[in-house]
């Protein structure tokens, strides 16, 4: 597991204050959006249960309660498209708007993986990640 996974993983178990994990991922001099953006991405779909049906319930609560201004950019782009669709474009926009996206999918990850945890793994499971401290 990379620094940044290792980090990301911290925030979306609450072992790293959520604010000042986003902070230390985008004000790091290493920080790169692609890679970023495509750690997230997977770890958003790994941790959504029902893969035929990105739109889950945990995956809407995550998009709501976000915590920037809904009417941002990537929030309405995740509100108004499909999950495969709406990282499509996410992608595609402008430098201006990559912290608002890393925000947004860092909080996405948070709750959706909090609920795979509370649920099919609550009882343990193999997610090595699930166990780092």
């Amino acid at each position: 597991m990379t620094i940044l996974e290792n980090q990301i993983n911290l925030i979306a178990q609450n072992k790293t204050e959520f604010d000042k994990g986003q902070e230390l991922i985008l004000k790091s001099s290493e920080f790169d959006f692609n890679e970023t953006f495509e750690i997230l991405k997977n770890y958003i779909f790994n941790s959504i249960p029902n893969k035929s049906d990105y739109n889950s319930d945990s995956y809407q609560k995550a998009i709501v309660s976000i915590p920037i201004k809904q009417t941002f950019t990537p929030i309405i782009i995740l509100n108004k498209f499909s999950t495969k669709n709406a990282f499509k474009k996410l992608s595609e926009l402008s430098e201006s708007e990559y912290e608002k996206i890393i925000i947004s999918l860092l909080w996405i990850f948070k709750i959706t993986d909090t609920e795979r945890r509370e649920t099919e793994c609550k009882n343990g499971c193999g997610h090595y990640w699930h166990n780092i401290t």
